[in-house]
């Protein structure tokens, strides 16, 4: 049985918070459509608060420390990554955006990404569109098509006969990466096999 590796992104400051509430229930989410196709997979989160300081000094110093090195490690070796932040004047927070400055623009190349951000009102649910998918797409990750965004009045409730509950929502959302996330795998060459770019495939069959 294949391994994945799953690693969420909290930008939460508080504990508890809602951001992780919203990162451990996309995560619980991806981890059990991952099982129904028969991987088995080990998850991990983040809490980028915890690193505040780590990553304030790696900003000004240019050195990461040992913890915040091996978060950043973390990330850019995972099969996915999910990203949650909380929203701040109607965009991600200061804390989620340098710890993802502190990547090599070209870390996360085509590694799925899912997108979250919580909020206090759902007139920030843009923040999504207008401020999440350009960062990551700007660091060439494959952004799972659904996104969720959680407002406080979300938790608790199932929707209505117009809108989508937040559960549903994380649910459809955890599928659609956890099934990114697995073709990704599949695609990967195993150990020992050349990669071979698209490209040059392409190329060798024009030849033929």
């Amino acid at each position: 049985m294949q391994t994945l590796k799953l690693v969420a992104v909290s930008a939460g400051l508080s504990s508890p918070s809602s951001t992780r509430l919203l990162a451990d229930r996309l995560v619980q989410a991806a981890r059990y459509r991952l099982a129904e196709q028969e991987y088995a997979v080990e998850a991990e989160v983040i809490e980028l608060r915890d690193l505040a300081l780590d990553i304030a000094k790696n900003l000004v110093t240019g050195f990461p420390s040992e913890a915040l090195r091996e978060a950043l490690s973390k990330v850019t070796g995972a099969d996915g990554v999910i990203a949650v932040t909380p929203v701040f004047t109607a965009s991600y927070s200061g804390l989620f955006k340098s710890f993802f400055d502190l990547l090599d623009p070209a870390a996360l190349t085509g590694t799925p990404v899912l997108l979250g951000a919580t909020g206090g009102t759902a007139r920030h649910s843009l923040v999504l569109d207008h401020a999440l998918r350009p960062l990551f797409a700007y660091l060439r990750a494959r952004i799972s098509s659904t996104a969720v965004y959680a407002a406080s009045e979300d938790w608790g409730t199932g929707g209505d006969a117009y809108t989508e509950g937040l559960p549903h929502r994380i649910t459809r959302a955890g599928e659609e990466f956890a099934d990114l996330v697995a073709t990704a795998a599949a695609a990967r060459p195993a150990a020992g096999e050349e990669f071979v770019p698209f490209e040059k495939q392409l190329a060798d069959l024009r030849l033929d």
